[in-house]
C-alpha cells in the first residue's frame, strides 16, 4: 500500500495542484485555442461571452476520470440551465477523447492539449514532460477571467461541487 501510494504521489495522482501555480479567481485565463474529440478547433476566443467549466483530466477511459466525467454527464441539465458549457481537457489525442465521449455518451467536448501548453499555463501540469494532467478544474466568466478554482477534485462530487458553487455566484431571483 505505501509503494501505491509513493507511486501515486510521483506521478502527482494525489495532492493539490495549488503549488504547481494554479490560477485564482479573479484571474484572467490565458488564451487557449485545442482540438476537439472531432478534430474541430474550440479556443477561448469562441466561448468569450459565456461561462465555461474546464475540467482537466489525466486520461480518456481510465475509471476515476470515467467517474467524473459520467458525474458531469449526469448533471449536465443543471450546466445547461445555468448557461454553462462543460469542455474536458486531456493530453489524450482527439481519436481517443473521440472513443470516451461515444463509449459514455458524454455531451460536451473533450478537448486534446497534446502539447501540455495551456496544462502548464494553469498549473494542470507542472512541465511538458508529465505524462498526465492533474485533475483540476476551472469555471471561467463570460470576461475570461476565473469564476472558481478547484485544485482538489472529487471525481464523484465535482458536478455537484460545481453547481453550488454557481448557485452562490449567480442565486435564484
Amino acid at each position: 500500500m505505501r509503494m501505491l501510494a509513493m507511486a501515486m504521489a510521483a506521478f502527482g495522482l494525489t495532492g493539490t495542484a495549488l503549488a504547481a501555480g494554479m490560477l485564482k479567481p479573479g484571474d484572467a485565463f490565458p488564451a487557449w485555442r485545442l482540438t476537439d474529440q472531432a478534430g474541430k478547433e474550440v479556443s477561448s476566443t469562441e466561448l468569450a461571452g459565456t461561462t465555461y467549466l474546464l475540467w482537466f483530466f489525466p486520461k480518456a477511459l481510465s475509471p476515476g476520470c470515467t467517474k467524473e466525467g459520467c458525474t458531469l454527464r449526469d448533471n449536465y441539465t443543471g450546466f445547461e440551465k445555468a448557461g454553462v458549457q462543460v469542455l474536458g481537457v486531456s493530453f489524450d489525442a482527439p481519436a481517443t477523447n473521440a472513443k470516451f465521449v461515444k463509449k459514455d455518451h458524454f455531451p460536451f467536448r473533450l478537448l486534446s492539449d497534446t502539447g501540455k501548453t495551456l496544462a502548464v499555463e494553469v498549473g494542470a501540469a507542472d512541465s511538458t514532460h508529465r505524462l498526465w494532467a492533474r485533475r483540476i478544474s476551472y469555471l471561467v466568466g463570460p470576461d475570461g477571467k476565473v469564476l472558481e478554482a478547484y485544485p482538489d477534485v472529487n471525481p464523484g462530487a465535482h458536478a455537484g461541487q460545481v453547481l453550488a458553487d454557481l448557485a452562490k455566484l449567480h442565486p435564484a431571483k
